[in-house]
């Protein structure tokens, strides 16, 4: 993920140059100004993914699974507790047939 979170960083500053650049050339009909437009979109999509890329993938997934497993209440795991202690963890036994 760090390299990621480089690699953007690069990108960005590589745009901002070219924004920099385009801003003191003149092209002909009037294509200065939509080329810097577009770059100037391109560096905002790099600084949102930047600012994603800083939170781990894992940590973005995970951010549910305490608050999911809350809503079950305590009751549920005392139940599953209980049926660990009476049936030792497995199935119930089968009663063979005579």
């Amino acid at each position: 993920m760090a390299s990621t979170r480089v690699e953007l960083a690069t990108l960005k500053r590589l745009l901002t140059e070219a924004d920099l650049v385009l801003s003191t050339a003149n092209l002909p009909e009037n294509r200065t100004a939509r080329c810097r437009e577009l770059l100037g979109a391109a560096v905002a999509l790099t600084d949102d993914l930047l600012s994603q890329a800083k939170m781990p993938a894992a940590a973005l997934l995970g951010r549910k699974g305490g608050s999911e497993t809350a809503k079950r209440g305590s009751d549920y795991f005392r139940q599953l507790a209980a049926k660990r202690k009476t049936r030792a963890g497995g199935r119930p036994r089968t009663k063979k047939a005579e």
